[in-house]
């Protein structure tokens, strides 16, 4: 045979489709030639999200919202889902450069742009419900429904501009979570007036309002706001730290299980602190219940989930609409026993027990499927 033939370097020639994506990225594995290499076939399958991604943790995000998990990454060839985007990621021709990232580190002026929009809707209600007070007696009723008017038209606008920025900020909208939103907080002012004439045989006249949840509320968005930011920035240290989407997983769950708490030992006080100031003592049962389900369905928003959480909302509002419903249709002849199970927990635990069953039990089933969903990666690939 010719020497010419059977060059010493013949048979490590590289194929040009799996050369290395750029001169700065990990040198790639050797290749699987033919037609038994899976991932190649997988590389060709999403070639799309191989080419966009600006590092293997974007490939591997990507992947798991496919269905791809650690276990079927085996066909591959690959104990896990990382390793296998990292060499995606490596065999993947370079593309167009895109814009690099800033570095991470502190940014002070945007979260203290964040934080002082976040205390814009707090301040709203508690000037309203000062200068209320200190006008009281002195201004007629249509001259203090303009104030309450005025004061709730700033809190909105304010609220809007909190939740337009920072971590609160959800990408592509909220879907129908406003209007639900609305109907729970106005529920909170006006729902126990309204349960308690309804169930002595009322409505015989307006019903009394209580502006003291809806205080605390907006009070507590700051806190909010904080919790979904510490709760944000420790998820993305564990997926840079992570080596599989399960220990990622079982590292996120207790951060979200420690922001809630942190926000509901931040939210109770200001509840406490507004009831005692407006002249509503108690414990806030029915308001930290919607509390949390408005943070646990704002922090999935964030996160490029909206739809869990408008339900939960939509479920809170049907509960709490279904209730005085029953109650009225009870009075009819022969449909006693639908309002029953209202008097029973009426009787049990006073007007507020209706808002605090029908958040309540929305936040706990709410919270149940953030923390399946908040420990995917893929939710956390772009938040």
């Amino acid at each position: 045979m010719r020497d010419h033939e059977i060059g010493p370097d013949h048979g490590e020639d590289r194929p040009a489709e799996i050369a290395p994506r750029a001169a700065h990225r990990r040198p790639a594995t050797p290749a699987r030639r033919g037609p038994a290499d899976p991932v190649k076939s997988l590389m060709h399958h999403h070639r799309d999200l191989c080419e966009r991604a600006v590092s293997p943790l974007e490939i591997a995000a990507g992947l798991e919202a496919h269905g791809l998990t650690d276990r079927t990454a085996a066909r591959y060839r690959h104990r896990d889902v990382f390793t296998l985007a990292e060499e995606l990621y490596a065999r993947t021709p370079a593309g167009p450069s895109p814009a690099a990232p800033p570095p991470p580190g502190p940014d002070t002026e945007a979260r203290a742009g964040w934080t002082l929009l976040a205390l814009l809707p707090g301040a709203a209600c508690l000037a309203t419900a000062g200068l209320l007070r200190v006008t009281e007696g002195a201004l007629g009723g249509g001259a203090r429904v303009a104030v309450t008017l005025s004061g709730a038209l700033l809190a909105c606008l304010a609220l809007r501009l909190c939740l337009g920025r920072g971590p609160l900020r959800a990408p592509e909208g909220a879907g129908r979570a406003g209007m639900y939103a609305c109907w729970l907080l106005s529920f909170a002012v006006y729902g126990e007036g309204l349960i308690g004439q309804v169930v002595s045989g009322g409505p015989d006249g307006p019903w009394a309002a209580d502006p003291a949840p809806l205080l605390g509320l907006t009070a507590a968005l700051a806190p909010a706001a904080w919790c979904a930011h510490l709760f944000t920035v420790r998820a993305h240290r564990k997926l840079t730290g992570s080596r599989a989407l399960e220990e990622f997983g079982a590292g996120v769950r207790p951060l979200l299980l420690a922001a809630v708490a942190f926000f509901l030992c931040a939210l109770l006080p200001l509840l406490f602190l507004a009831g005692l100031g407006l002249g509503s003592p108690g414990l806030p049962v029915a308001a930290a219940a919607l509390g949390v389900l408005l943070f646990l369905a704002r922090l999935l928003a964030a996160h490029g989930l909206p739809e869990p959480g408008t339900a939960a909302l939509a479920a809170a509002c049907a509960v709490e609409a279904a209730a005085p419903a029953l109650v009225l249709a009870g009075r009819l002849p022969g449909l006693e026993p639908l309002a029953r199970p209202v008097h029973a927990l009426v009787a049990a635990g006073g007007p507020g027990a209706v808002p605090a069953l029908a958040c309540g039990a929305a936040a706990l089933g709410l919270l149940v499927h953030a923390s399946a969903a908040l420990s995917r990666a893929s939710a956390h690939s772009r938040a």
